[in-house]
């Protein structure tokens, strides 16, 4: 497996507007995995799930097709796509010719399950198809009008406290941020965390959610150490992470993680997306 030192991601690159496999660059997730003592069978399920806004072919007469792409990676693949492999790989489609949208999505399935060595869900919905877009807010209570003091920005799993009863409830909040792990640029996020068990402090769990502020780690990875923390911490009987962030290179990156049967939650967009 290729290390991070060789990826695309944080480089002067050119792009390619031909079609080429080869620009995808693989992650093997067990690298952070083990940064957060994960090994063995994972402790949750879930998927990531990609929306690319950027996406373009040439149809058999090289006029221009322009379409929307949403790809389902599960959480137990041995492989992740680097970000921004994946953008100058669909950028490779933009001077490329295909007879229809299935050979597009074929030729992008192939390449990605050959990748991340696992099935991967995809759906290319053609921009003249779509339907108008609905932005919504994530259900549950919103935590974010509570007043706390927050000086700590970088994880802080004490923060998260229970309390002596038990509660089946779903909070939210749109104050999440981190970096990644390889610019620094940020990525700006809201999560929602639904769970059964003795009630979490809800300004306590606020502080925890803020204190990602200045962490530097991908996405998927901030999702997973959430929920690492919150079954340590609070050892809740049911437990769903879902984080949406917003598009950065023309795409945006939403993982979920859940101690519940296999699931696909509902891809929508936020007001930020």
């Amino acid at each position: 497996m290729n290390s991070l030192t060789e990826a695309p991601l944080g480089k002067k690159t050119a792009y390619i507007s031909r079609y080429q496999r080869d620009l995808l660059f693989p992650i093997a997730r067990k690298t952070n995995r083990t940064k957060l003592g994960l090994s063995g069978p994972l402790p949750f399920k879930g998927v990531d799930i990609w929306n690319a806004y950027e996406l373009s072919w040439l149809n058999r007469k090289g006029k221009p097709v322009i379409a929307i792409g949403e790809f389902i990676f599960p959480c137990d693949s041995p492989n992740l796509v680097e970000a921004k492999s994946f953008k100058l790989y669909l950028n490779s489609f933009n001077n490329t010719v295909f007879s229809d949208v299935d050979e597009v999505i074929a030729t992008i399935q192939r390449d990605l399950e050959e990748i991340i060595e696992a099935p991967v869900q995809i759906r290319i919905q053609l921009i003249e198809q779509l339907a108008p877009v609905t932005t919504q807010v994530f259900s549950g209570t919103c935590l974010d009008l509570l007043d706390i003091q927050c000086d700590t920005y970088l994880v802080h799993p004490d923060f998260l406290q229970i309390e002596n009863e038990s509660v089946s409830e779903i909070l939210y909040s749109n104050l999440l941020k981190s970096n990644c792990l390889i610019t620094g640029q940020p990525d700006w996020g809201s999560v929602q965390i639904r769970y059964t068990g003795k009630k979490i402090q809800h300004k306590g769990l606020l502080q925890y959610i803020v204190s990602f502020r200045d962490h530097n780690e991908f996405g998927e990875q901030c999702v997973e150490r959430m929920f690492l923390d919150i079954m340590q911490r609070c050892a809740p009987q049911k437990l769903s992470i879902y984080a949406r962030y917003t598009r950065r290179g023309g795409k945006d990156i939403n993982p979920y993680r859940s101690t519940e049967r296999d699931e696909i939650p509902e891809n929508f967009r936020t007001e930020r997306q």
